[in-house]
């Protein structure tokens, strides 16, 4: 049964490391190899902790999000109409990962940390690539090519979403998935912080509505080795720290280099690859 220090302590990793290009999913499976927290359950536990930074997202981008509400319901084409479409687009592979592969994928979060070590040496290529890339194809834009609406192209919303569906492993970075294909594309750093918090509101809320009808229904266990109090002492953990680490990701992928935090990733898979 997981103890209520280790719900307090794995909620603060994952509110703290959503958001930053780390991969939250595979801190929290090193911390609870290194905390001994009970594997029963874990994947509630994960699912739980991950609504929590959802709603933290929610809450920062609150303004945002009845801008683009207010515009979807006047039903006609506007920019917000626009830009909720490619949320919608940005969303289709992680919901074909989630409706056929979902078995697969939580196959990956077993007690063996290679995985994790492994995905994170991909997130920080792709971090220190996309920093790479993105500072020799800094030009100025072309006159004759119109920029793309809202700051992102359906094409390009797709293929993040792609990324996004990718990083659905252990050690592969959402964040740094999405924003450093986002950068790859073309996308700019400031539309590209936005929509990468924003394009993960729905495919999260939503496989948590699943796991509770699910649990209601009999068909999966309601919370497993997590107790409710654990899952609840996780969620606010994961909350609150989600809003500092929000606010602070926002600022860094606006001006900071991503391939610092690529070093950091190597680092923790080599400890990994040495220690586990």
């Amino acid at each position: 049964m997981m103890s209520w220090w280790q719900a307090l302590l794995l909620g603060i990793v994952q509110g703290l490391t959503e958001f930053l290009p780390v991969s939250s999913s595979g801190h929290l499976m090193i911390f609870k190899s290194l905390l001994g927290a009970d594997p029963e359950g874990f994947l509630d536990f994960v699912v739980t902790v991950h609504v929590a930074t959802v709603l933290s997202t929610v809450v920062v981008f609150w303004k945002e999000i009845v801008a683009l509400l207010r515009g979807l319901f006047r039903f006609r084409w506007n920019d917000e109409t626009d830009y909720v479409a490619k949320l919608v687009v940005s969303m289709i592979p992680v919901g074909i990962v989630g409706l056929f592969f979902k078995d697969k994928v939580e196959g990956l979060f077993g007690d063996s940390l290679t995985t994790v070590a492994v995905c994170l040496l991909v997130t920080a290529f792709l971090l220190a690539f996309s920093d790479f890339a993105g500072r020799r194809r800094a030009l100025p834009a072309q006159p004759g090519l119109p920029a793309a609406r809202n700051g992102i192209s359906y094409w390009q919303a797709l293929a993040v979403g792609v990324g996004q569906a990718c990083a659905v492993a252990p050690g592969l970075s959402r964040s740094g998935t999405t924003i450093a294909t986002g950068l790859l594309c073309g996308v700019k750093r400031e539309a590209m912080a936005q929509f990468s918090f924003l394009m993960v509101l729905a495919p999260i809320l939503g496989e948590q509505l699943l796991d509770i009808v699910k649990g209601l229904g009999g068909t999966a266990p309601a919370g497993g080795g997590a107790g409710p109090f654990c899952l609840a002492l996780g969620f606010l953990a994961a909350f609150f720290s989600g809003l500092l680490a929000c606010r602070a990701m926002i600022a860094l992928v606006k001006k900071a280099r991503l391939s610092w935090f690529s070093v950091y990733c190597v680092a923790v898979a080599i400890l990994i690859f040495l220690f586990a």
